[in-house]
């Protein structure tokens, strides 16, 4: 009995041993060494990455980084060895073509970027020593660059000097790493595909033709073009500023345009609910913030121009200004919009700007939205004065907002025009004075005077 159970316990044994074997197979099946289980691939501190990174080919490292080509090469280096041809810090930083640097930094090329940085390394691991003698010639190798054109390197040796495309090796094995390998190269080498993109940029036949147009034409009625203008994004607007403003009350009740524009420039609208939001969080501007959205459309109008492509700079009175204001001066018809226009400077002004202009030239007119009537500025005690005598305002709070397309300038008063200079009063009418004629002699009485000129008795 006891031979019995000890035979079963053999049996049972055996096949628990051949159950566990099978299971380690299958767990070194998925999981063969050298893989990980995660998805990212690990680099050891070891890698060819991680020495490229703290190594002197600073530029090389930071266009890595700035191409986001971290985890791809990762990739690369967990599959095979791979081989980094670094050029000098020089050639990236100096010897390259500026305009040619310029096209591999803009953020929509970043593809090429890329490609021009995988071309500089290949999947194999090339020492010095295994380089190709001169005798048998140049030896091609497919680079990590997945270009459109014939993106291998020619890796050669001319007059016992070794070169990759033309390009010498300075520093043989600059960086040994256990995945990969770093030489040192004299230049940038560059694919066929980037210099594609970039002669294609450059080229003429790139820039769509504008055909010319003559004058734009503008209806008399609405101010409004007749015919829409080709203006490119960016390019100032076709109309002065004043052409474009809603027409008032005297010209055509024609709407204006809402805000956004024709051309899609800008975002107007969102530019000037911002800088109205930034006065009320900033304080002391709630009366102006009132008028632009409550009592007047001129947030929307100023809105329309900056989406046109239109600037402004706006002169901001505080509310201790405002509050200075008569009822009279606000209850005139369009009185709050003439008061608002002249406040509107169709240019684009910070404090730096108007400080140095007037320290430059002394005064200055800057034209308002208000025609013809000017704002005139002077320096007056280190600052910016605006108006005159005692209708004058200093600038108070300047930059209270600047985005490029609406400035707003914190002043502590508010401006009026200077009164237009009164007509001469009519001339008095001179008064003629009256020439009394002395009644004409008489022959007698001439007479009785010859004689007694003579000395002979008168006719009295």
């Amino acid at each position: 009995m006891d031979s019995q159970i000890y035979g079963l316990c053999k049996v049972f044994a055996f096949f628990a041993f051949f159950f566990c074997l099978g299971l380690t197979g299958a767990t070194l099946q998925e999981n063969p060494p050298g893989k990980h289980s995660g998805g990212a691939p690990q680099i050891n501190s070891n890698s060819v990455l991680v020495a490229l990174l703290d190594s002197h080919y600073t530029e090389l490292s930071e266009l890595v980084e700035k191409a986001l080509l971290l985890q791809t090469l990762e990739e690369a280096v967990s599959r095979h060895n791979i081989t980094i041809f670094a050029p000098r810090n020089e050639a990236l930083e100096r010897d390259l073509d500026p305009e040619f640097k310029r096209f591999l930094l803009e953020p929509g090329n970043l593809r090429s970027l890329q490609n021009l940085l995988l071309f500089h390394m290949i999947p194999t691991r090339i020492e010095a020593k295994h380089w190709p003698e001169e005798s048998r010639g140049a030896q091609s190798h497919p680079s990590l660059c997945r270009g459109a054109g014939d993106e291998n390197l020619a890796v050669s040796q001319r007059n016992g000097e070794r070169e990759v495309s033309a390009a010498k090796v300075v520093r043989a094995d600059d960086v040994v790493r256990p995945d990969g390998i770093i030489h040192g190269i004299e230049r940038v080498l560059i694919p066929q595909s980037v210099q594609v993109d970039f002669n294609t940029r450059r080229s003429l036949r790139s820039i769509s033709a504008v055909l010319p147009t003559g004058a734009p034409e503008v209806d008399p009625r609405t101010h409004r073009l007749k015919k829409p203008s080709p203006v490119p994004a960016g390019a100032p607007p076709v109309l002065p500023i004043y052409d474009a403003m809603a027409p008032g009350p005297s010209l055509a009740p024609a709407p204006a345009p809402g805000p956004g524009g024709p051309h899609h420039h800008f975002d107007g609208e969102s530019q000037v609910k911002d800088f109205i939001h930034t006065l009320l969080h900033y304080g002391g501007y709630n009366e102006l913030a009132d008028i632009l959205v409550n009592l007047t459309s001129l947030a929307t109008e100023m809105g329309r121009l900056v989406s046109e492509g239109y600037v402004l700079t706006v002169l901001a009175p505080n509310d201790e200004a405002m509050a200075k204001l008569t009822t009279d001066q606000l209850s005139e018809p369009g009185a709050p919009e003439q008061i608002m226009y002249y406040h509107l400077i169709p240019e684009y002004q910070t404090e730096e700007s108007m400080y140095n202009a007037v320290r430059r030239f002394g005064k200055i007119r800057y034209d308002t939205l208000r025609l013809p009537h000017k704002v005139v500025a002077e320096e007056a005690d280190g600052s910016v004065k605006f108006g005159h005598g005692e209708g004058s305002a200093y600038l108070f709070d300047p930059d209270i907002y600047t985005d490029g397309r609406i400035s707003v300038q914190g002043i502590d008063g508010v401006l009026f025009p200077p009164e237009a200079s009164q007509p001469p009063p009519p001339p008095k009418p001179t008064t003629v004075a009256k020439v009394v004629s002395k009644p004409r002699r008489g022959m007698m009485e001439v007479a009785c005077s010859v004689l007694g000129s003579f000395g002979l008795p008168s006719c009295r």
